[in-house]
C-alpha cells in the first residue's frame, strides 16, 4: 500500500522560498516515478515536477529554473524546493507516486504524468 504524507506548505511573499517534503512508502523502490502536482482554485491539476529511478528530474515549463525536485532514498522522503515564488504558484500541492516494471519508469515519468497514488496535499499561498 502506497502511503504519501506531505508537509512544509505555508504562506510566503512573492520572491520567497518554501521546501515541501513528502514521506513516501509502499512503492517499488527499484522502478518508480515520484512527483508533485498542484491544483489552484478553479483550475485543473497541473503537473509540477517528477523524478524516476534513473534520477533525471522533469519539470513543467512554468517552474523550470525555480523549483528543484529531489529524493532522499535513505529517508524515503521526496522534496520540492521552491524558490522565487510567484502569486500564480498559489495552490494545493500534492505528492504522488507510481510503480513500474523494470526499465519502464524513466520512459514514462514526466512532470505531467497522471499518477494513481497521491497524498492529502499541502497548501502553498504566495502573496504579492
Amino acid at each position: 500500500q502506497v502511503e504519501l504524507v506531505e508537509s512544509g506548505g505555508g504562506s510566503v511573499q512573492a520572491g520567497g522560498s518554501l521546501r515541501l517534503s513528502c514521506r513516501a512508502a509502499g512503492y517499488n523502490y527499484d522502478s518508480y516515478c515520484l512527483g508533485w502536482f498542484r491544483r489552484a482554485p478553479g483550475k485543473t491539476n497541473e503537473g509540477v515536477a517528477a523524478i524516476a529511478n534513473d534520477g533525471a528530474p522533469k519539470y513543467a515549463a512554468s517552474v523550470q529554473g525555480r523549483f528543484t525536485i529531489s529524493l532522499d532514498s535513505a529517508k524515503n522522503t521526496l522534496y520540492l524546493q521552491m524558490n522565487s515564488l510567484k502569486p500564480e504558484d498559489t495552490a494545493m500541492y500534492y505528492c504522488a507516486a507510481e510503480s513500474f516494471g523494470p526499465g519502464i519508469a524513466p520512459l514514462l515519468c514526466t512532470s505531467d504524468y497522471r499518477f494513481v497514488h497521491r497524498g492529502q496535499g499541502t497548501q502553498v499561498t504566495v502573496s504579492s
